[in-house]
């Protein structure tokens, strides 16, 4: 085993307090939803989008626009309709009579963190504008390329498909997100301080800004830093192979219920994870644990689950609980 760095785990242990005071602060706006708030703070320290999902009204919306308050950055909120263009996420090129040129007028995609409110609910043609910026951090206006400010985190928020007005997002973006957390209601006693909290008029508190860009990057370079042991770097591996192959890792019966596994994306997003989770817990090594409570928001939404699924009422939420609990940690 290696020896720990003491220079690393002071540097470690700084950055989890200016995580905790961020949290802190949004949480004076956010009551309850707390893997919600550590999960974007995780795909924000990562360089990885997140995706939300719940019904409308459990702070979904409220909680990327507190986070963005907290971060000194540039923050633009894009609210998708079906009748949103590509354009208008983009930006598009005016012409200039004056001058006989074109001239850029940048979307509000230029911007570090982007919040897609919403977002199943513009068509696909919206949908693959955003896949450039995603993936390869530019956008292409015209001819020229333009490459996007660091950091830059698209943080989406969508209503279940079941719902009116909805479109299900093509595979490959949906492929983009780091994690796609499920929102679930809040409970008794949060439900009871929301509404002791909210059923008034004045203002929101003002939050304050305390991590910069500088500050971002850094936190990344010391995740990276977090030692991942080779026997946890093969488990994360068989548990992505699990999506592909169950019977060979002993659950023969979600054969039937997967129709495609996770993608490679979902190794390098697990192992990110894993080691900021331990890192927000003041670690500078991962534990199994860690890989097992980031495993179901990192695979769910990448697993395409057959129509037998669908029949027998079978989530990918339930399909990952149950690899989970018979793929064996390498020796």
């Amino acid at each position: 085993m290696q020896t720990p760095d003491p220079a690393l785990e002071r540097d470690i242990e700084a950055a989890g307090q200016l995580i905790r005071r961020a949290t802190d602060e949004v949480h004076r706006v956010v009551v309850g939803q707390n893997r919600m708030v550590q999960n974007l703070l995780i795909g924000l320290f990562t360089g990885g989008h997140v995706l939300l999902e719940g019904v409308p009204g459990l702070a979904k919306t409220l909680t990327i626009s507190s986070l963005s308050r907290v971060l000194k950055l540039s923050f633009s909120r894009i609210q998708f309709t079906p009748d949103l263009l590509p354009a208008d996420l983009l930006g598009t090129l005016i012409y200039n009579p004056r001058e006989l040129s074109f001239e850029v007028k940048k979307g509000p995609i230029f911007a570090n963190i982007v919040l897609a409110d919403e977002i199943n609910r513009s068509p696909a043609k919206v949908q693959s504008a955003l896949l450039e910026a995603m993936q390869e951090k530019q956008v292409t206006l015209g001819d020229t390329t333009y490459p996007l400010d660091r950091p830059f985190l698209v943080l989406a928020t969508q209503n279940p498909l079941d719902q009116e007005g909805t479109y299900p997002l093509p595979e490959a973006q949906v492929d983009r997100f780091m994690m796609r957390v499920f929102v679930n209601y809040p409970t008794r006693d949060e439900e009871l301080t929301i509404m002791r909290r909210m059923a008034h008029t004045h203002a929101a508190p003002e939050l304050q800004a305390l991590l910069g860009a500088d500050d971002i990057l850094r936190i990344r370079g010391l995740i990276e830093q977090v030692r991942l042991d080779e026997r946890l770097e093969r488990y994360i591996v068989e548990l992505v192979l699990a999506t592909r192959d169950p019977v060979a890792h002993g659950a023969p019966k979600l054969k039937e219920y997967i129709q495609f596994g996770a993608s490679p994306r979902a190794t390098i997003a697990l192992n990110l994870a894993a080691r900021a989770l331990a890192l927000f817990e003041g670690r500078a090594y991962v534990l199994p644990e860690d890989i097992k409570a980031m495993a179901p928001d990192v695979l769910n939404h990448r697993l395409i689950l057959s129509y037998e699924a669908e029949a027998d009422n079978v989530s990918a939420s339930q399909v990952v609980s149950d690899l989970l609990a018979v793929v064996p940690i390498a020796n």
